[in-house]
């Protein structure tokens, strides 16, 4: 099980997000290679990155901001935001993404998902990012017709490496990650699954590590862990007890 802490790129910055809307941008970090550092430094060996601009422009516009998180750390970084063809995917791979996030193509374009995936094999995820019930595309601006099951039945056999699943309406709102939704879509599929969005507190550790969530990969902690809701070292070690346990 996989604490990701989360940096989101807004305009080179490191900001957290409410419900999406880039309007409701909180700055936590003017450097966010630095606090990439500083959770390193935390014992996380994972991190989740955005490119939230990128997202919406629909291609790469914090380039220069991932470049050096890269640089600066040697965790495992995965990354999403704007990644819509096989030459972005290639680019940030060969850059030392360990894994890119592809979620707008994944539902316009899931022939470039299966394409990459065997191409790439465990360095593709699927992001799917849902508002009551439907998949949200375009950096969440626009909504599509389809459930996050439907869509992550798409790629079962494909080689996808997770599905990285995000309630929208709880992400960076502090209340709690939408465990029924993102177990039932684990229970429902063999790929992997990554809860995302609205990770609250020492709880939401305590619930993922719980039976019924065995078969996810772990979680994405963001606003929680800037602002002190979430103990770093006391989440941690939770996970290390249970690794040794299992």
């Amino acid at each position: 099980m996989i604490l990701f802490p989360a940096i989101d790129l807004k305009e080179g910055l490191a900001v957290r997000l409410q419900q999406g809307d880039m309007a409701r941008a909180t700055v936590f970090h003017r450097d966010p290679a630095q606090q990439a550092q500083a959770f390193q430094a935390q014992g996380f060996k994972h991190l989740h990155v955005v490119d939230l601009d990128g997202a919406f422009a629909g291609k790469p516009m914090n380039v220069a901001a991932v470049e050096r998180i890269l640089e600066a750390v040697g965790q495992c970084v995965q990354l999403g935001g704007g990644i819509r063809d096989m030459a972005t995917i290639e680019g940030w791979l060969e850059k030392g993404v360990n894994r890119v996030i592809i979620g707008t193509a994944a539902v316009r374009n899931p022939d470039l998902v299966k394409e990459a995936a065997k191409r790439f094999p465990k360095k593709v995820a699927v992001g799917l990012d849902a508002r009551d019930g439907k998949v949200a595309v375009q950096g969440w601006a626009e909504s599509s017709e389809l459930s996050a099951l439907e869509i992550a039945r798409r790629f079962e056999d494909a080689g996808v490496a997770a599905i990285i699943y995000t309630d929208v309406a709880r992400d960076g709102m502090l209340q709690g990650i939408n465990w029924d939704a993102t177990i039932a879509l684990a229970d429902a599929i063999s790929i992997p699954v990554i809860a995302s969005g609205g990770l609250a507190s020492i709880e939401d550790i305590k619930t993922m590590l719980q039976p019924r969530a065995k078969k996810l990969e772990g979680a994405i902690a963001g606003r929680a862990l800037y602002d002190g809701r979430l103990d770093a070292a006391e989440a941690l070690r939770l996970i290390r007890e249970a690794r040794t346990v299992a």
